[in-house]
């Protein structure tokens, strides 16, 4: 894919610490920071989570709304999907779905009598699955090879995916009605799980008011702030954004230390510790920093990690709340490394 090439501007090569061929009309923090502002226009008062979806997207990674029904999970998904541009697809994931409703599959054509590939709504940049656990088993496995690899294999065929793919998906907690647990395979492939939680009573009164004036704008009325090549610009020079060696086997030590955790029984993969290297680069270039700082890293464990862990429980139940104070405990534990560069104490 050819990229756009800018007019010359400021070169923040310096202050960033990555390597740029071409400049920016606008600095890439400030796009960011758009995109941010006009998704909380849509979902008031959740900077915080509109922040931590952006950054797992940056990083190339998905996302995992998990919260109980009308808190806003697909409106915060449409929301990204207009402000990122590229083609949007949505799936409603039922029980009867099955797994060629997801990927597409091979229909016969009279007029041309041979099969062709019928794409599915997942062969698109931008993809919300929405109620997710509401799929079986079988539908929900359609999407390890999308989103591990990004491509399909249908009839013996392999197929790629569009750059870039972004899949966002919503879940209602395990304890409604008609739902199917996702499988550890599946949940370590989201770089995030985030809550959205219920809104506070002055947003909720704000939210209100727009409704009944009428002021309150929808998720598709969002216009695009950057293009799909711009985003994938981005993509890259986040991926380029330096990390100390002394965060890195921080980061190890803190995923190691969930693997021998006696009260865990499943700790953090290396895929894990890959997501949250990236997580915390595309936190940092979000703040216009090309270099990672201890914070980013804290900043982004728990929504990368906690998904990818299972406490030990009795009779085979897990401990409610395990598998947080497992993750609380070990990162309070692991010492940071002393020479690398802090903006706030710890956490």
């Amino acid at each position: 894919m050819i990229l756009p090439q800018f007019p010359s501007a400021e070169q923040p090569e310096a202050r960033r610490g990555t390597e740029r061929t071409v400049s920016w009309p606008e600095q890439p923090e400030v796009l960011l920071a758009r995109i941010a502002a006009r998704a909380e226009t849509v979902l008031l008062g959740k900077r915080d989570v509109i922040t931590e979806a952006l950054a797992a997207m940056l990083a190339g990674g998905h996302v995992l709304l998990e919260d109980v029904p009308g808190v806003g999970k697909t409106v915060l998904a449409r929301a990204f999907a207009r402000l990122l541009g590229g083609q949007f697809q949505r799936i409603q994931f039922t029980p009867d779905l099955l797994p060629a409703d997801v990927v597409g599959g091979s229909v016969w054509d009279v007029r041309r009598g041979e099969f062709l590939f019928r794409p599915g709504p997942v062969m698109a940049n931008i993809v919300l699955a929405d109620e997710l656990n509401r799929a079986s088993p079988r539908t929900q496995s359609a999407l390890l090879e999308v989103m591990e690899e990004r491509r399909v294999t249908v009839d013996g065929e392999t197929r790629k995916l569009p750059e870039p793919f972004i899949l966002i998906a919503t879940q209602n907690p395990l304890d409604c009605e008609g739902t199917y647990p996702l499988p550890e395979a599946q949940l370590d492939r989201f770089m995030m799980r985030l809550s959205v939680g219920y809104p506070d009573e002055n947003e909720e009164v704000r939210m209100l008011e727009g409704m009944a004036e009428g002021t309150l704008p929808q998720p598709e009325q969002l216009r695009p702030v950057v293009l799909p090549e711009e985003w994938l610009r981005m993509r890259s020079e986040a991926a380029r954004v330096h990390v100390q060696g002394e965060l890195l086997a921080y980061a190890v030590r803190v995923a190691a230390a969930t693997r021998r955790a006696p009260e865990l029984a499943l700790g953090a993969s290396p895929r894990a510790s890959r997501d949250w290297l990236r997580a915390s680069q595309a936190r940092a270039y979000m703040e216009g920093r090309g270099f990672v700082l201890p914070d980013d890293l804290l900043a982004t464990a728990q929504p990368v990690l906690l998904h990818r862990l299972a406490a030990r429980g009795v009779y085979g139940v897990p401990q409610a709340g395990g598998s947080e104070a497992a993750l609380s405990r070990i990162l309070s534990e692991v010492p940071l490394p002393s020479s690398a560069g802090r903006k706030a104490g710890r956490r």
